[in-house]
């Protein structure tokens, strides 16, 4: 059985289109990037699997799970759509660090509001994270005192406080600078390493192509090609996939 599912999920703003009838499935462990130009529906899609956004139609699933139906009103209470958000952690383009706490108070955050243990224990594992990304010794620097790769790094293990069944990444390099971009991409191999569940929305092609278990490439806010990496860098079907790539190449 697949742990996430994603079926006929479509999107308007308005009267536009940004998302066409997507489906995918995932399975424990995988890791899917989604590539694509901007304005292709990327970010709207990672945002409506996250609940910060919610599909006009279509369904999702986690495990055996139905957790969401854009056409059964029963989905869309908040009580609901707060349950929904636990089964995913999303990690943002900018960081999006609450200025007026350190680090281990930004990774705690969200644990403490939900009373998910108690305060001590709640510390230690978000120290233990902390640890797991490469900030041991940093847990009460302010994210001014921490370049953009270590802000990141804070997002990365703040997404994981809750232990989420599925972690997202929507662009985690794009904010960063040349030289900072390869820490950040290490953390993620490294979750990969411990069978971690990942969606990945990313600009980096080499990044996608050596970590994907799956790729989708999006166009018009649909999929319009989906297959293992080689199948879509090396071998792509589609005239518009194999001319994305030919573009970014040239950059």
């Amino acid at each position: 059985m697949s742990l996430l599912k994603i079926e006929a999920l479509s999107k308007k703003y308005g009267r536009v289109p940004i998302l066409r009838n997507i489906g995918f499935s995932l399975e424990k462990g995988e890791v899917l990037s989604i590539i694509g130009s901007s304005g292709s529906g990327k970010t709207t899609l990672l945002r409506c699997i996250n609940f910060l956004e919610l599909a006009d139609s279509g369904k999702i699933s986690v495990g055996s799970e139905l957790i969401y139906d854009g056409e059964d009103k029963r989905f869309r209470t908040e009580t609901q759509i707060r349950k929904n958000r636990l089964h995913f952690g999303l990690v943002f383009q900018s960081f999006n660090l609450f200025p007026q706490y350190n680090a281990i108070e930004n990774v705690m955050l969200a644990p403490k509001l939900l009373k998910a243990g108690k305060e001590k224990d709640i510390e230690e594992f978000a120290a233990s994270l902390l640890e797991k990304v490469g900030l041991s010794g940093k847990e009460k620097n302010y994210p001014c005192q921490l370049s953009g790769g270590q802000q990141q790094r804070v997002a990365i293990a703040r997404a994981l406080a809750l232990s989420p069944d599925i972690l997202c990444f929507d662009e985690p390099t794009s904010a960063l600078d040349p030289e900072l971009t390869g820490e950040v991409l290490e953390v993620i191999r490294d979750l990969k390493n411990k069978d971690r569940t990942m969606i990945i929305v990313t600009h980096e092609m080499n990044f996608a192509r050596n970590i994907s278990d799956k790729v989708i490439f999006m166009s018009d806010g649909q999929i319009e090609e989906e297959g293992q990496p080689d199948e879509i860098f090396v071998r792509p079907k589609s005239e518009k996939t194999a001319h994305f790539l030919q573009i970014i190449s040239e950059k």
